[in-house]
Parts: structure tokens; sequence; C-alpha cells
């Protein structure tokens, strides 16, 4: 079983940044497809970003363009989000997610494993 830890996850003000780590375990992390959701209070779960195995493809979710990063060190088995311009609406539980066979994009069900999540909050 593959298992995902997550770390940055706090308190920031409103404009500020925040760096989500991913770390993966196992050898074939270069392989899968990597993506990151979040969960807002009293909101769905909704699609932030992805890549591909390579780290040469991203997807963002229109809210977070310009302002989030996805990418990843497949050397140490790690997905980032990088988050800038952080705004009050961002506030959610981020969570990370894999998928084995690749390429999983904005479709939770694509995912084989998931994190714990971390809470990010942003004050105003």
């Amino acid at each position: 079983q593959v298992q995902l830890v997550e770390s940055g996850g706090g308190l920031v003000q409103a404009g500020g940044s925040l760096r989500l780590s991913c770390a993966v375990s196992g050898r074939t992390f270069s392989n899968y497809g990597m993506g990151w959701f979040r969960q807002a209070p009293g909101k769905e779960r909704e699609f932030v970003a992805a890549i591909n195995r390579s780290g040469g493809t991203t997807a963002y979710t229109d809210s977070v363009k310009g302002r989030f990063t996805i990418s990843r060190d497949n050397a140490k088995n790690t997905v980032y989000l990088q988050m800038n311009s952080l705004k009050p609406e961002d506030t959610a539980v981020y969570y990370c997610a894999a998928r084995q066979s690749g390429w999983g994009g904005t479709i939770e069900s694509n995912y084989d494993y998931w994190g714990q999540g971390t809470q990010v909050t942003v004050s105003s």
C-alpha cells in the first residue's frame, strides 16, 4: 500500500504564501500521476491541481491559476503545491492524491491513494 505524508499546512495572512509537501512511499513514485484537492468548510471537495509523471504537464482549477504551482521532485518522491497570494477563500483541508497508472486529472475517482489532509487557514 502506498502512503502519502503531507506537511506544510498552517495559518497564514491573506496575501502570504505556503508550500505544501506530500512525500510518497515506495520506489515507483515516478510512475504516479499526482493531484491536490481541497475541501472548505461547508463545501464539497474540489480539484486544485494535477501533475503528470514527468512533471511536464499540469492542470489547475480556475480559481488558483496564476497563484498556485504544482511540482514534483521524483528523486525525493515528493510532490509540492506552492501557494502564493493566498486568499481567505483558500482556507480548506488540502489533500494530495496519487494515481498509479499516471495522469489523474480532475477526477477524484481516478486516484488510488490519498493523504490524510493538511489544514490551510488564511486570515484576513
